[in-house]
């Protein structure tokens, strides 16, 4: 197996955790063949320098304070994490009505007085991957968690 392959995947993963399919990619156009990368990323992941487990964590750890469940699991996706990874994560993780009411709160000062005012901060929550229930519940000033 080449060295450069190997170095080039170790600087990777010093800089940040990366998932097993991201680190896949990025390391495709400098491998001689499939699997030479494949027994690459096996590699490093028995020796636990690969895992899409910590990858999930350093995110949702980086991200959630700022988006919703929604836009946290499509990142998470497009990354090549594992559906059942996902909403382990998700469902262990902090509450997203309260994370709602905080990411809320650092952008407005009130509750909406009229449609237009409460149809900006909808689409402000919304766009933050916030579901649209706990977008409503945030609005109606309904803090506390069923």
């Amino acid at each position: 197996m080449s060295n450069s392959l190997r170095e080039r995947a170790l600087r990777l993963l010093a800089r940040r955790e990366h998932a097993r399919v991201e680190l896949s990619r990025k390391l495709l156009p400098y491998a001689e063949s499939a699997e030479q990368l494949a027994g690459l990323l096996d590699e490093l992941a028995a020796r636990q320098l690969l895992s899409d487990e910590r990858y999930v964590e350093m995110r949702l750890h980086a991200r959630s304070s700022r988006f919703g469940n929604a836009r946290l699991a499509h990142e998470l996706r497009t990354q090549g994490v594992a559906e059942d990874l996902v909403k382990e994560a998700l469902a262990s993780g902090t509450d997203e009505l309260m994370r709602a009411q905080q990411v809320w709160q650092r952008k407005f000062e009130s509750l909406p007085v009229d449609a237009t005012e409460r149809a900006r901060q909808m689409r402000f929550l919304i766009s933050r991957g916030f579901s649209g229930d706990t977008t409503r519940r945030v609005l109606r000033g309904d803090f506390e968690d069923d």
